[in-house]
C-alpha cells in the first residue's frame, strides 16, 4: 500500500509543497487529492513526489467512495483561502481523517527534517488549548467565538523556540467529559475524526484529532491533553507515541479544564525522540499554575537523556492484571515481552494490583466536583462579548437549546457535575485523598518498591473499535487509570498490530520519573521498530492484513 503519512521513520528529509490540489480535485469532482511529498530515504533511494501524490489521490478517492457526498465543494470550502502548503494538508484531512478543526492562515512554508529539533517543526494544538490567532472551542458551539487573543504558556514556549503552529486539532467535545454515552472523536464544531488505519474505526479520545493527524502525516507532532487516558488511548489506537507527563511538569494555564488534580498537556508524535524534543520545550514552571512550582527543578533536556541501551539489566514490572483487552492484543504483548528480554530487560510479573473499582469510584467523584469549579473559573476568564455561557449551568442550558449539540448523545455527566458542592465538600476531600492514595502510594509506588522494578508496563488498550453513532463507544478498557489518578508519567509506544490495527505498550513510572520512562520507551522503540504508516482503508475488511482472508479460497 502507498505510504501516505509524509514523515515515515526511514525518511531523512521531508519538504511539503503545494501542487494546486484543491482546484484539480474540484474540477474532476472526485475529492481525490493529497499532499505532494518529496522524500529522500536513508538508503539513498529517492521516492517520486508525483507517484506519492498519485497514490494518495487513489487512497483518498477510495476512502471517499465509502462515504460519498453529493457535492465535494462544501467539504473543501474552508481550505480555499489558506496558504498553499496548509491548503493541501486541509484538503487531504477533509477527505480522510477530519482531524483538524482550524488551520493557521499564516503558515506560508513548511520545511522541516526529522532530527532538526523544535525549530521549524509543524505542530498541531488540541482545540482546548488557547492560541492567540485561532478561536479555542473545546469542540463546543458554546465557545465557537472564544478568541481571547492569548497563547497558553505551553504554546508561547513552542513559538519562542521556533515551532510552527499549524492549527487546532479536533477533539472529543469538552475533552469527553460531557456524556457517559459519547462518541470519541466527535465534537459539534469539528464533527467526527476518523482513524487513518481504517476510516470506519474510532480514534479514541479525547485527543482524537491530535492522534489521527500525526498518524496521517499532517504534522510530525501535536499537543494533546489528558485527564485519564486522553493522550495515551488515542495515541495507541492511532499507532503513534503519546506521553502524559507528571502532573505539574507542564503548565495548564489557558487550557479548558476538567480537573486540577489530573489534567496535563503532553506531546503526541511519531517517535519517542520527537516527544522528548517537544516536552523539553513545553515543560517548566508557570506562576499562574501552582501545580508547576517544582517543574523547573525537574526540567531537563529529555531528548539528550534518551538511551537505546536503557533496558539492559533493568527489572521491568509486567502488570499482568492489566491485560485481556483482546486476545490479539495479548498475543502482540507477549511477542514484545520477548523483545524486551532480548534487549536485556529482566521481566518481573505482577499479577495483582490496587482495587481499580474503588479508585474509579473515588476518581469520578473528584472529576465531577473539579469540573464544575474549574470550568466555571475558565469561563469567567473569557470575554463575555465572545462567550455568553459564563458557568457550567449556562453550558447545560445552551446545549438543551442547541439541537446539534445533543443530537447524538446527552450531557448526563455535566448534569451530575452541576449538582456537586465544591472543593470544601467533605465527600470530595475524602474522595481525592482515597483515589490518590490507592493509585499512587499504595498503587504504582508500592508495586515498584515491592517488586524492585524501575518501570511498569502493560498493553495500553485494545485495537480501535468500529465507529457507532447509535450506541456510542465500545471501549475495552486501558492501562491509563493508575498513572492518571496518581498524576505520574505514562508513555505509550507502538508495539504492533491486531488485524491491521495498531496497539501500543505502556511504560509507567513514579512521580517526576519522566526522563526514565521516556528512555525506557525509546529503547523499546529502537529495539522493535513496530510502527508502520496507515493505509487509509475505508474499513478493516478492506485492509491488506484482512481482505484476503474474507475472499473464497482460490
Amino acid at each position: 500500500m502507498a505510504n501516505l503519512s509524509g514523515l515515515p521513520r526511514s525518511y531523512d528529509r521531508i519538504t511539503l509543497a503545494a501542487r494546486g490540489l484543491i482546484g484539480a480535485s474540484l474540477l474532476a469532482l472526485t475529492l481525490g487529492g493529497c499532499l505532494s511529498v518529496e522524500v529522500t530515504r536513508s538508503e539513498d533511494r529517492t521516492a517520486s513526489a508525483t507517484e506519492a501524490a498519485e497514490a494518495a489521490v487513489l487512497a483518498s478517492e477510495a476512502a471517499w467512495q465509502a462515504n460519498p457526498s453529493p457535492d465535494p465543494a462544501p467539504v473543501l470550502v474552508d481550505c480555499f483561502d489558506l496558504p498553499d502548503p496548509v491548503a493541501d494538508l486541509c484538503a487531504r484531512d477533509r477527505m480522510t481523517t477530519n482531524a483538524v478543526i482550524a488551520w493557521s492562515p499564516s503558515v506560508a512554508e513548511i520545511d522541516w527534517r526529522p532530527g532538526d529539533g523544535i525549530r521549524g517543526m509543524p505542530i498541531l494544538i488540541k482545540d482546548n488549548i488557547e492560541t492567540f490567532d485561532i478561536p479555542t472551542t473545546a469542540g463546543s458551539m458554546a465557545l465557537i467565538d472564544n478568541a481571547p487573543g492569548r497563547d497558553a504558556p505551553l504554546v508561547a514556549r513552542l513559538r519562542a523556540e521556533g515551532g510552527v503552529i499549524l492549527g487546532k486539532a479536533n477533539l472529543s467535545e469538552w475533552a469527553n467529559i460531557r456524556s457517559s454515552e459519547s462518541i470519541s472523536g466527535w465534537s459539534a464544531v469539528g464533527g467526527l475524526s476518523r482513524n487513518p488505519y481504517a476510516l470506519d474505526r474510532n480514534t479514541c479520545g479525547s485527543s482524537a484529532g491530535s492522534a489521527a493527524a500525526v498518524a496521517a502525516g499532517l504534522a510530525p507532532a501535536a499537543i494533546g491533553t489528558e485527564t485519564d487516558g486522553s493522550i495515551t488511548c488515542p495515541a495507541a489506537i492511532n499507532g503513534i507515541v503519546g506521553f502524559k507527563p507528571t502532573v505539574g511538569l507542564v503548565s495548564r494555564t489557558h487550557i479548558v479544564p476538567i480537573s486540577r488534580s489530573q489534567d496535563t498537556a503532553g506531546p503526541m508524535t511519531r517517535t519517542v525522540s520527537d516527544a522528548a524534543v517537544v516536552l523539553t520545550v513545553i515543560a517548566g514552571s508557570d506562576p499562574a499554575d501552582p501545580a508547576t512550582a517544582e517543574a523547573d527543578a525537574h526540567r531537563v533536556d529529555f531528548a539528550a537523556g534518551l538511551d537505546a541501551g536503557a533496558l539492559r539489566g533493568q527489572r521491568i514490572g509486567v502488570m499482568r492484571f492489566l491485560t485481556g483487552y483482546s486476545t490479539g492484543t495479548d498475543l502482540v504483548f507477549e511477542e514484545n515481552l520477548r523483545a524486551l528480554e532480548e534487549a536485556g530487560a529482566i521481566l518481573v510479573d505482577i499479577t495483582e494490583g490496587p482495587n481499580r473499582g474503588a479508585i474509579g469510584g473515588a476518581e469520578f467523584a473528584v472529576l465531577l466536583t473539579e469540573l464544575k469549579v474549574d470550568l466555571n473559573l475558565y469561563l469567567a476568564s473569557t470575554d463575555p462579548a465572545q462567550v455568553s455561557t459564563r458557568t457550567l449551568a449556562d453550558v447545560i442550558a445552551f446545549n438543551e437549546a442547541t439541537p446539534r449539540e445533543l443530537a447524538l448523545f446527552g450531557q448526563d455527566i455535566f448534569i451530575s457535575a452541576e449538582a456537586t458542592k465544591g472543593l470544601d465538600d467533605p465527600d470530595y476531600i475524602a474522595a481525592r485523598e482515597r483515589s490518590f492514595r490507592l493509585a499512587g502510594p499504595e498503587g504504582i509506588d508500592s508495586m515498584m518498591a515491592d517488586h524492585d522494578v524501575v518501570v511498569l508496563i502493560a498493553p495500553t488498550t485494545g485495537p480501535a473499535w468500529s465507529i457507532d453513532v447509535v450506541n456510542g463507544d465500545n471501549y475495552l478498557g486501558s492501562a491509563s487509570q493508575l498513572a492518571a489518578v496518581a498524576g505520574y508519567p505514562h508513555l505509550t509506544v507502538p508495539m504492533g498490530f491486531v488485524d491491521g490495527l495498531p496497539v501500543g505498550m505502556s511504560f509507567i513510572g513514579g512521580k517526576w520519573q519522566d526522563q526514565q520512562v521516556l528512555s525506557f520507551g525509546y529503547a523499546f522503540e529502537q529495539a522493535t521498530q513496530a510502527r508502520r504508516d496507515p493505509e487509509f482503508a475505508p474499513s478493516v475488511d478492506r485492509m491488506e492484513a484482512v481482505a484476503p482472508l474474507l475472499r473464497p479460497l482460490e
